[in-house]
């Protein structure tokens, strides 16, 4: 059998996919993000506690569990173009609702509302990936559009501190709900199956197909339930998820307590910082797939990866008790990227281990449970804060999560080997 040669990347059509999900990513992480910049000034005007903040990101967090589970099952039955664009569309219209809040019961309904939609991005984008791209490629892939996360999040502070500053708090979510409805039209004129679009060439498209095909086109929620590899990436959503949640949710509030910052002056912080997390999130997605394409198995490509971001992160652990804010800054953002390129080896691993048909589905596990760990977290951030302990045993958590997680991966999964599956196209769902 003739091996297959890679197409070119400038002008292939897969990678265009690439660029709708990195600025969907970019728009959903600037929505996310916009409340955890305005902790400080929302609370002022609102006379909100630190467990006030955390309840109303709770009810996010709360919303985006449940329906991150809706949501990849969704997106497996009527596929990427369409579950994406619903869930789009839901988180920007929460997101003009949020700028007509005026009390916290108010915000709760806002936030539950743009976690509904927001939940369904990342099992439609890990779905978009599994239909475009060979499992060779899906890391990089997944690690290019998980880096709009990052841009977003470097957006942010350049962005919503003027628009506060000029026009008022509410005019910050209005700017960034209507940047959805920029991005969601042209996503649906644009992406379509492999197969539907017209101007793919013959040599992309068998590329891109290369791998194996199933039979199976439906898995059912028993069977995935029972199978040792939803349990592989689930478990490990569940154990890093909440730390670069705490990341991008807190550090507005770490820096401002720490260093002193404020709305003016911690933005050049935050940008350092999430640019490392976007070096992070590349390097890492490139990394694993390099080591494919030289030969390695996925099991040696993924954990070696793995390993390397896990020990990245452990630092962290320091940085509530560093005495100069850049000296912080090159801790957390190390850990950041450490989150960013664990991520993007993670996501890979649903379509590493499942046949196609359950890829949103697993993902929809695992960010289920990711988000409850968030809430955890959220609950024990804000009580910690509150009891006044500092930072310290915050930090101390994150350092740990990516070693516990790895090692839970390799006990699960300890040859990385797929699901052996029979055709359960009758299955209950």
């Amino acid at each position: 059998m003739t091996q297959l040669k890679p197409v070119r990347a400038f002008g292939s059509y897969r990678w265009l996919v690439v660029v709708l999900l990195f600025l969907a990513m970019i728009i959903n992480y600037v929505d996310r993000q916009t409340l955890g910049i305005l902790k400080s000034t929302i609370s002022a005007d609102l006379h909100w506690s630190n467990s006030d903040y955390a309840n109303v990101h709770l009810l996010f967090q709360g919303a985006y569990a449940v329906c991150y589970l809706l949501w990849g099952r969704l997106v497996d039955r009527i596929g990427a173009r369409w579950g994406f664009a619903l869930a789009f569309g839901i988180w920007s219209v929460a997101q003009f609702a949020t700028s007509a809040a005026r009390g916290i019961g108010h915000f709760m309904v806002a936030r539950f509302a743009l976690g509904i939609g927001e939940s369904g991005a990342f099992p439609g984008s890990i779905k978009a990936v599994s239909e475009w791209f060979p499992q060779k490629e899906r890391a990089l892939a997944n690690g290019l559009f998980n880096a709009g996360t990052n841009i977003g999040a470097i957006v942010t502070p350049l962005i919503i501190p003027a628009v506060v500053l000029s026009y008022g708090w509410q005019m910050a979510f209005v700017v960034t709900g209507l940047a959805g409805l920029i991005w969601l039209p042209i996503w649906l004129l644009l992406y379509r199956h492999p197969q539907d679009v017209k101007g793919i060439s013959q040599a992309e498209l068998d590329w891109i197909q290369q791998d194996p095909v199933t039979p199976i086109t439906r898995i059912g929620w028993r069977k995935l339930l029972r199978l040792r590899q939803t349990w592989t990436y689930a478990t490990a959503k569940f154990m890093t998820d909440p730390i670069f949640g705490m990341y991008l949710v807190w550090l507005p509030d770490f820096l401002g307590k720490r260093f002193h910052l404020d709305l003016k002056n911690f933005g050049p912080p935050l940008i350092v910082i999430y640019l490392l997390s976007d070096f992070g999130s590349v390097l890492g997605g490139w990394l694993s797939s390099h080591l494919l394409k030289r030969g390695w198995s996925v099991n040696r490509a993924r954990k070696t990866t793995l390993l390397i971001c896990a020990l990245c992160a452990t630092p962290v652990m320091f940085a509530a008790y560093a005495e100069n804010v850049w000296v912080a800054v090159a801790i957390i953002g190390l850990a950041a990227a450490a989150h960013q390129g664990f991520s993007a080896n993670l996501y890979a691993l649903p379509s590493d281990l499942l046949p196609r048909g359950g890829v949103g589905s697993v993902v929809g596990i695992g960010g289920m449970l990711g988000a409850c760990g968030g809430m955890l977290m959220s609950k024990y951030t804000g009580w910690t804060l509150d009891a006044d302990r500092g930072y310290a045993p915050i930090f101390l958590i994150a350092s740990c999560a990516y070693l516990c997680a790895l090692l839970v991966i390799h006990l699960f999964s300890p040859r990385m080997e797929p699901a052996e599956l029979i055709d359960d196209s009758t299955a209950i769902s």
